[in-house]
């Protein structure tokens, strides 16, 4: 139903995504490195139900929400862009720290983990972007059921993304092991995500392609 160009497409998008620092990676990373790899993990489930979601709203017609009333996508599209440069800010700002460096935070119980990955999933612009925008790209009417070929693409997205945030919960603890060593990288790593955060809630604030493309 779906060919292989389709599902490498939206793998190798979500793969960008989640290579380019976000809410997503930065909390994942940075309660792992402070409560240890379950603690990543637990949060990680609640990413998951964040993605899954969103799968189920785009599946329910969201899109047409968006389009039909284009100040709500406007709202959201903007205040995602101030979140990301809020975000970029902490990262480059004197006292600013590393998504993954060292550093003591509170210990959070299983349900609140769970909760606080959910909402940060769900409350991620770059994930809302992914599914209203870009998914229904990948989307060919000429090959059968449209709602069966987006869930289909849309859990490879979240089979992606869950794979690579595992990953960064992995190895985490490591990469702040050699940030502590190195400080100078660690302040280049800062500067290299602030900028790429920046970059992208610029890019959100100024896209003129609106639900429009997602319905195409």
């Amino acid at each position: 139903m779906i060919g292989l160009g389709a599902i490498a497409g939206i793998a190798a998008v979500e793969l960008g995504m989640v290579l380019t620092p976000g809410p997503n990676m930065i909390y994942l990373a940075s309660r792992s490195i402070a409560q240890g790899r379950r603690a990543g993990l637990i949060s990680l489930a609640g990413v998951f139900l964040g993605f899954l979601t969103y799968l189920l709203a785009v599946s329910a017609g969201i899109a047409t929400v968006f389009a039909l009333v284009p100040e709500i996508y406007l709202a959201i599209k903007l205040a995602g862009a101030g979140y990301l440069l809020w975000l970029a800010w902490k990262a480059v700002r004197p006292s600013g720290r590393s998504a993954v460096a060292s550093q003591e935070l509170a210990q959070d119980g299983a349900r609140k983990l769970f909760l606080m990955g959910f909402l940060t999933c769900l409350l991620n612009p770059k994930v809302a972007i992914l599914y209203i925008s870009l998914l229904p790209q990948f989307v060919d009417p000429e090959r059968g059921h449209v709602g069966l070929q987006g869930l289909l693409l849309g859990l490879t997205q979240i089979a992606v993304g869950v794979a690579g945030n595992a990953f960064f919960i992995v190895t985490a603890g490591s990469v702040a092991g050699f940030f502590a060593r190195h400080p100078l990288w660690q302040r280049l790593h800062r500067h290299v995500m602030g900028t790429a955060l920046a970059g992208f809630a610029v890019k959100i604030a100024t896209e003129r392609t609106g639900t429009a493309v997602a319905l195409r």
